[in-house]
Order: structure tokens, then C-alpha cells, then sequence
């Protein structure tokens, strides 16, 4: 048969869509093992205490229990390490306390783990849980991250001033001077509200211990198998990596809370060992509102400097970064590298400061959540850049126009270089589409029936494609960001990808394999995707950061160049023809200028059989393996715009309109492309409107600890999108062209939304989740000033 051509851009549908459907996926849950224990966890019911005593007595002669093991059993491993060393403007390494597998005389927010209790049954343990003896001697806790440098309270030693570190990018100076020439200086101070993690499935592990082999398997709920091995046997348990084999079968979502090595696993692997029964923990949804890693949490204060005619000339921006209690995996990067060097967005801003503190707080870590910093940014760069142009008069279209940058590579003030944009491109597709010409109809006919309607724009760029090693190891990542791929040619043509990414919603059991179909000239059906496994695939770094396709893929690229590299040296002699004339193209090995042609699955066969083919100068097989490691990130940006409606009476918002236009570069699966895009809108208007983890300031305890009280976006919240994309610039450095896709509505939506809502009220700020309290709140206010 003629294999298919021209993958690449075509929306195949999701090839792993029907044994989800079909309930036929397998997740760590549904992994039972032969004499499985059961786990349960006693935590923490205040947010700072000391442990007075703890007794296990009778939780240990209850019926079923197999072990309990508390703090004392960890005091000789290490704690959960921080991947990202940031040193403060004075030179000194950031704090970092030990984080505890299971805590040690003390507990420093609600949730935090005190013992674990294993026994034969899941309820049994549950129940031996409740009978743990512990007294706590409750300490004054520390919520607010605004009041949390300097408090009288500390929540480590090794912090007395609860500071994790005060760092700062860009030129301080230049930033200065700017500002006192300024025509204009617009100020917002606003917190980015704290959100809890959702993924369908929680967190979940089951170890188990080969006494034979010496050797553990754990299967984990998690994003990056490989990196989740290595931490824990390098850095906290102390086992030999090659004895330790991590697997990450079907994911249910992760959004960054799924990157990192938490106690719970690894206590669960300690405890394999000990008891010598693998031993099972799901969390369950109470226990992860408390527990999983949380996002966002920014209180900041941003100015714009600006010339008459709105020209940016600085930006300056103070922030205070909640970490919670405490450094999670990556929690250090976040309000930082991951989010600081992005404050140039689109702009040719000539000067940017920018200073962070980040703080410990009793509160749950806080860490990397879908866009992970670039949403923070962009949130304050949007929301002032809009807030400007409405003081001076400007529409909020043309004063981005006038400060877009339109020459590439750029350089940004804070330590990025642009390779390739248009950021007009995608402002003029989405206004186009987003029919912004007939505007002021449709608020007309809003306000005939009693409703403000608003319109907000937003601009975003993020740098993604995490990596690459070199500028990331210089901005303090204690690991490489490349990625590995293997290609494994069945002697029948058939192939099998072996990729060290993860996917957990992303579709790369689809895309992959037309990135491979496509090269090979191959039916999509003859190729299959491996990964999620440390002892299948090689050493990969995961998924996050919208890396997989742009850093992951492109490994795999690098590893079928090379299968085709000795295809055609097997192919040169099954023709009797030179190396340097044989061609590529259709599945099928050419001399060219000649009708002479062998197919690729003739050429498999032939590597296998080493008498068909010169084995003096190649060896059998045809697999082949590569890494990649990016020469720079990638930076997809977009447009949005968004309509909202309001009801000043309730406050209720309607968002009635949402149109987005991206720039991806190349697009592999456009229907793939569009799902991740409507997926990031979801949540970024959920932030925006819905979404809050609010703890109490007096006792820490966490006031939206379930769907209650946690406001998620339900399809009635969100509107029918409309998105886009442009590909006018496809990434210069990598040979897909690709780039990120997977965060980009989380970014961009919710200052749009603010936008909108601002725009609709006639004001100028409106705190997060913009609930219909508070909207109300603000149009009573607008209207008292209006009616002085």
C-alpha cells in the first residue's frame, strides 16, 4: 500500500482517546499487586506546632496494621531537595531548611505529614490513622505573605525572618533614571490569587520491593518519572539508582502539581522495604486540596514609566512571592527566572527592574501550576500596559502597537533573546475575528437590557520549550533540561518511539507518531509510543513547561535522521549504488535519477540480517537513540480579546465572548492545538473569576478545602471559544519548527478577563477571583465616586 503523506498539520484524531472512553486506561489506582498493603497518612490539624509526644501504641495494635512510621524512622535520609539554587542580590544562597519526609518535632501548616500507618486493608489503616497519639503545643502561624518577612514568628530556624531569599534582574539604575523623566507613571498594586490544583485523578503511588534483586518499582502519578527516581535515590534515600525503577502509567492531569517529588512516595518506598509487601496510598480529594502543591500567590506592586505619547520607557516591579512552608521541587524558579525574565512580554521597554522576595509561610508549598511564573507576568505587564492607556486617553490596541518589538533576534532587558515574532500579525487576525469593529453595537444592545458590557485585550509571550542546560544552569537549575528519544525499527518496518517526555493529556501518543509517520513516509499505525517508564526509556526530564513537542520531539527527530543516515547505507548496497546518491522521500530509499527504489521495511529486514549486507562496516539492527538539548527556549505569544458582561446589581459576570489568536510556529495536530488552548482559557477564567485558596490569618487553616468552598469553572462559566493561530514564525532553532502550546491560554486569559471587567465598571483595578461580591463591591464604589 502507498503510506500516507503529510502528517504534519493534519488533525488526526487522539489515538489513546479510545481506551480512555472506553474506561480502559490504567492509572496507579487501578494497579493491585500480589499482597498489596494499604497506606494512610496522619496529618497535621494545625498550621505551627510542635510534636510534644507522639504514641503509636495503640494505632499499631489495631487489627490489620502491618507498620507506622513516623519522623524518627527519616532522621538519618535527607529531605526532599530544591532543583533551582537562587542566590540574593547580596550573593548569599537562598535559605534552604530541610523539607521532611514525615515531620520532625515540628508541623508548619495544616496537611503537613506526621506518620504513616500501612495495614492489609485501606480501611483498617484509615482507622489505625485516627488512633495515633499525638500532642501538639500550637504556635502563632505565619499566613500572609505580605506581613510575613520580618514577623515575630518564625517558620524555620534556619529563616528568622521568615526571608527565602531577595533577588532582583535587570538594570535598577537605568530603570531610576527613567522613571524621573516619565510623562506619565501608571501604579497597580494587586495580589495574583493563590490556586489549588484539580487534576481528575489525585496523586498516587504504589511501591514495591524485590528482596531477590535488592531492587523497588513504584508506580507514581507523576510527570517525570526519571527526575522522580533521581532525587529520591540521590538525594533523600539514599538507594542506587539502577535499583530503582519508576513508572508512570496513565496520568489524569498534572498542571505542574505532578512534577515533584513529594514525602508521600517516598516514605511509601521506605516502608516497601521495610514491611517487604508493596504498599498503596490514592489521595484523596480532601487530602489534596491540603497537601498537593499549590500555585500563583504574588503580591506585587508594578509602575510604568511612559513618554507623552505612550512610549514605555521602564518598568519596575516589586513582588513578594508566597513559598509556603516549605521549597517544593522547582518552587524557587517560579516568581524568578520563570517569571521575572518575562516582563518584557511584546514591548521594546529599554529598561525593567525587577525585585523578588519570597517568604516561607504556614501554609502548603507553593509551586510550579500551569505557566508557572509566565502567568504572573504576564498578569501584571497586561493589566498595567491596559491600565496606562486608559489614563492617558490611548486605546488599549494602539498603545501595545506603538511598543510592539518588530526586530528580531531581540535582546530583552531581562536576560532573554527573542528569536522570531510578529506580534501585529496575531493582534490584527484576532481583532479580525474577535469583529472588535462591532463592538459598540453589541454593548448598546447590553445596555438596552440593563447590563455594562467591557472589552479587554491582552498581549502575552512565554518562553517554554524548558531548557535549554546552559541558561538555565547559569540561572541556577542544579539539572539539565534536555530531552532523549529512542527509535527502535522492528525488523518488519514497524517502529516503536521510546520518548522520555510524559504525557498526561497532551495527545504525544498522537503527535509523536506523526512526527514519525511523516519522516518515514510511514502509515500512522506503524508506530507506537513508550514512555512514562525508567526502565524502558532513556533518561528524560518529563513533561512541563510546554517542552515536549519542541524539546522531546525534536530528540526523536534526531534519533529517525539517524535511522534513515544507516537506511541509506544498507539501501546504497542493496542497490549497488554509492551512499551519497540515494534519496529519502515516501517511505522508500531511491538512487537518484534512476526509477530504482527499495521500500523502508525491505531496508529493516535487511539491518537484521547481517549476511544481506556489508557487517563489516555496519552493524546489525536498526535503532538508534539521541538527546537534545535546545540552544535557547521557545516563544509563542498571541493575542486575546475578550467580552464580558456585568450586572452591577449582583455583580455577576458573563463572559459572553473570547477570542484567541496564537502564534505556535509550525502546528502538528491543529485540533490537538486548539483542545490545549481551550483547556488553559478554562483555567486562566477560572483564576479570574472563580478560583481562591484562602487560609484563615489567625489559625492557618484552609478555608476552601473543598469543591464547597473552592469554586472550579463549570461549562456554564466559560464561553464558546473562538481560537486561532497564525504560523508566520516558526522557531528558528529547532528542525520542527514548533513551539509551545500547552500553557498559553492559562497565560493570556485572565488579565483579559480583568480587562474587560474594569472596562465595563469604568475602574481602574479589581481584586482576584473577581466574584460577584466583589464586583458589586466595586460598582458601588465607582458609582459613590461618580455621584461626588
Amino acid at each position: 500500500m502507498n503510506a500516507p503523506q503529510g502528517f504534519i498539520g493534519r488533525s488526526v484524531e487522539r489515538r489513546e482517546d479510545a481506551r480512555f472512553l472506553t474506561g480502559r486506561g490504567q492509572y496507579t489506582d487501578d494497579i493491585t499487586l500480589p499482597g498489596q498493603a494499604y497506606a494512610a497518612f496522619v496529618r497535621s490539624p494545625y498550621a505551627h506546632a510542635r510534636i510534644r509526644s507522639l504514641s503509636t501504641a495503640a494505632a499499631a495494635a489495631a487489627p490489620g496494621v502491618l507498620g507506622i512510621y513516623t519522623g524518627e524512622h527519616f532522621k538519618a535520609v535527607g529531605g526532599l531537595p530544591c532543583g533551582w539554587l537562587i542566590h540574593s542580590l547580596d550573593g548569599s544562597p537562598m535559605k534552604e531548611p530541610k523539607h521532611p519526609i514525615l515531620a520532625d518535632g515540628k508541623v508548619r501548616y495544616v496537611g503537613d505529614r506526621v506518620a504513616l500507618v500501612v495495614a492489609e486493608t485501606l480501611q483498617q489503616a484509615k482507622d489505625a490513622a485516627q488512633m495515633v497519639e499525638v500532642d501538639y503545643e500550637e504556635l502563632p502561624p505565619v499566613v500572609d505573605p505580605a506581613r510575613a518577612a520580618g514577623a515575630p514568628d518564625a517558620v524555620h530556624d534556619e529563616a528568622p525572618d521568615n526571608r527565602v531569599y531577595h533577588w532582583g534582574i535587570g538594570d535598577k539604575d537605568g530603570t531610576d533614571a527613567a522613571f524621573r523623566d516619565a510623562a506619565h507613571v501608571t501604579t497597580l498594586s494587586f495580589r495574583n490569587n493563590r490556586l489549588i490544583p484539580n487534576a481528575m485523578e489525585p496523586r498516587a503511588a504504589n511501591a514495591t520491593y524485590d528482596a531477590n534483586a535488592d531492587s523497588y518499582t513504584l508506580y507514581v502519578s507523576n510527570q517525570n518519572p526519571h527526575v522522580e527516581r533521581l532525587l529520591m535515590c540521590a538525594f533523600v534515600l539514599g538507594i542506587p539508582e539502577h535499583k530503582m525503577r519508576v513508572v508512570a502509567p496513565d496520568v489524569g492531569g498534572g498542571f505542574g502539581s505532578k512534577i515533584f517529588l513529594y514525602g508521600e512516595e517516598t516514605a511509601l518506598v521506605y516502608a516497601t522495604r521495610q514491611l517487604r509487601r508493596p504498599v498503596k496510598w490514592t489521595c484523596e480529594r480532601s487530602e489534596s486540596f491540603l497537601s498537593d502543591a499549590h500555585g500563583r500567590d504574588h503580591v506585587t506592586t508594578a509602575r510604568l514609566a511612559l513618554d507623552k505619547d505612550g512610549h514605555f520607557l521602564a518598568l519596575r516591579a516589586d513582588t513578594t512571592a508566597n513559598l509556603g512552608a516549605y521549597l517544593s521541587t522547582f518552587a524557587s524558579s517560579v516568581p524568578t527566572i520563570l517569571h521575572a525574565t518575562l516582563l518584557a512580554g511584546q514591548y521594546r521597554t529599554p529598561r525593567i527592574w525587577c525585585e523578588v522576595t519570597a517568604v516561607f509561610t504556614n501554609t502548603a508549598p507553593v509551586d510550579a501550576y500551569r505557566g508557572a511564573g509566565r502567568p504572573e507576568a504576564t498578569y501584571l505587564l497586561e493589566r498595567i500596559v491596559e491600565t496606562a492607556a486608559r489614563e492617558m486617553g490611548i486605546d488599549p490596541v494602539e498603545i501595545r502597537r506603538r511598543n510592539f518589538i518588530t526586530t528580531f533576534p531581540y535582546a530583552s532587558p531581562v536576560g532573554l533573546t527573542y528569536d522570531i515574532g510578529d506580534y501585529d500579525a496575531t493582534m490584527r487576525r484576532v481583532l479580525e475575528e474577535a469583529d472588535v469593529g462591532g463592538y459598540a453595537a453589541r454593548r448598546s444592545a447590553s445596555e438596552a437590557r440593563g447590563l455594562r458590557r467591557g472589552i479587554g485585550y491582552s498581549a502575552y509571550i512565554e518562553a517554554c520549550g524548558i531548557a535549554p542546560s546552559s541558561v538555565a544552569g547559569a540561572l541556577g537549575a542544579r539539572a539539565g533540561l534536555f530531552e532523549a528519544g529512542e527509535v527502535r525499527v522492528h525488523p518488519t518496518g514497524k517502529v516503536t518511539i521510546f520518548t522520555g517526555a510524559h504525557s498526561h493529556g497532551q495527545g504525544h501518543e498522537t503527535t509523536f507518531a506523526q512526527v514519525v509517520a511523516d519522516r518515514l513516509g510511514l502509515p500512522l499505525e506503524d508506530i507506537s509510543i513508550e514512555h512514562g517508564d525508567t526502565g524502558k526509556v532513556l533518561f528524560g526530564m518529563g513533561t512541563y513547561g510546554s517542552r515536549s513537542l519542541a524539546v522531546g520531539g525534536t530528540a526523536i527527530v534526531k534519533a529517525v535522521d539517524k535511522i534513515i543516515a544507516k537506511g541509506r547505507k544498507i539501501a546504497a548496497h542493496l542497490m549497488e549504488a554509492s551512499d551519497a546518491d540515494i534519496e529519502f522521500e515516501g517511505g522508500q530509499f531511491k538512487v537518484a535519477g534512476t526509477d530504482k527504489a527499495v521500500p523502508f521495511a525491505q531496508v529493516a529486514l535487511t539491518a537484521y540480517v547481517p549476511h544481506n549486507f556489508p557487517h563489516d562496516k555496519l552493524e546489525p539492527g536498526l535503532n538508534e537513540n539521541a538527546f537534545y538539548d535546545p540552544s535557547n527556549f521557545t516563544f509563542p505569544a498571541g493575542s486575546y480579546v475578550c467580552e464580558v458582561e456585568v450586572d452591577t446589581a449582583t455583580g455577576a459576570v458573563r463572559v459572553d465572548r473570547f477570542t484567541a489568536c496564537d502564534d505556535f510556529g509550525n502546528v502538528v495536530n491543529p485540533m490537538i492545538v486548539e483542545g490545549q488552548v481551550h483547556g488553559g482559557l478554562a483555567q486562566g477564567i477560572g483564576q479570574a473569576l472563580l478560583e481562591h485558596g484562602v487560609y484563615d490569618p489567625e489559625s492557618g487553616q484552609l478555608l476552601t478545602g473543598s469543591y464547597m468552598d473552592y469554586a472550579m469553572p463549570r461549562a456554564d462559566d466559560v464561553p464558546s471559544f473562538s481560537v486561532h493561530t497564525v504560523a508566520g514564525t516558526p522557531c528558528t532553532h529547532n528542525p520542527l519548527g514548533v513551539k509551545g502550546c500547552g500553557e498559553a491560554g492559562a497565560i493570556g486569559s485572565t488579565p483579559a478577563v480583568i480587562n474587560a471587567i474594569c472596562d465595563a465598571l469604568g475602574i481602574k483595578d479589581l481584586p482576584m477571583p473577581a466574584t460577584p461580591y466583589t464586583v458589586w463591591q466595586a460598582a458601588r464604589n465607582a458609582e459613590r465616586l461618580t455621584t461626588r
